[in-house]
């Protein structure tokens, strides 16, 4: 197989005629991330316990994915398993369908939505912190807790919140400075 060069793609029959530069040398590895570029981070601080911290990605169409922050006390402890089996309900039997994503379980923000459990078996509930409709869970966490770590893959369950609630929602969060405050004192 040989090297990758230096290849440039002429257009032979375009419009300009231009030049496309090749991608293995114009690759930007310090390109920001697909979270990075379309998500809020807010993040979720209990008063009691806030080393159990909850991280919100928000998206410009009112998406959240609610995962753990990665200073939660559960990545220090090695997660051994998630369930969504909290109390009577299964959050992963949770069907939705169309537009307005009806069938949805509606979740107040202090409503649990998964239970993540550490190797010394310390159980952690993962809540909500946003009111809505829980709209899918991460299946692929159950079978790979690791996936966790992995900030945009590694969420918990995605929420719809309601559009009139999106403002509250975000001023009752902290952002991304105001978390990283917190976290360093």
């Amino acid at each position: 197989m040989e090297e990758p060069k230096d290849y440039w793609y002429e257009e032979s029959s375009g419009i300009d005629r231009c030049k496309v530069p090749s991608i293995v040398n114009d690759f930007n590895a310090n390109y920001p991330s697909i979270v990075d570029r379309f998500y809020t981070k807010l993040y979720h601080v209990p008063s009691n316990n806030p080393e159990e911290s909850l991280q919100v990605l928000f998206h410009s169409n009112r998406i959240c994915l609610i995962g753990l922050a990665k200073s939660h006390v559960a990545f220090q402890k090695g997660i051994r398993s998630v369930s969504y089996e909290v109390g009577k309900c299964d959050r992963s039997v949770n069907k939705v369908s169309g537009r307005k994503k009806s069938g949805g379980m509606i979740l107040q923000a202090d409503s649990t939505i998964a239970l993540v459990t550490c190797q010394d078996d310390t159980v952690y509930k993962i809540r909500s912190c946003v009111q809505g409709k829980l709209v899918e869970v991460n299946e692929r966490i159950t079978a790979d807790p690791e996936l966790m770590k992995i900030e945009g893959e590694g969420f918990v369950a995605v929420v719809m919140p309601k559009i009139e609630h999106c403002e509250t929602m975000k001023a009752k969060l902290l952002s991304y400075d105001a978390y990283q405050t917190i976290k360093l004192k």
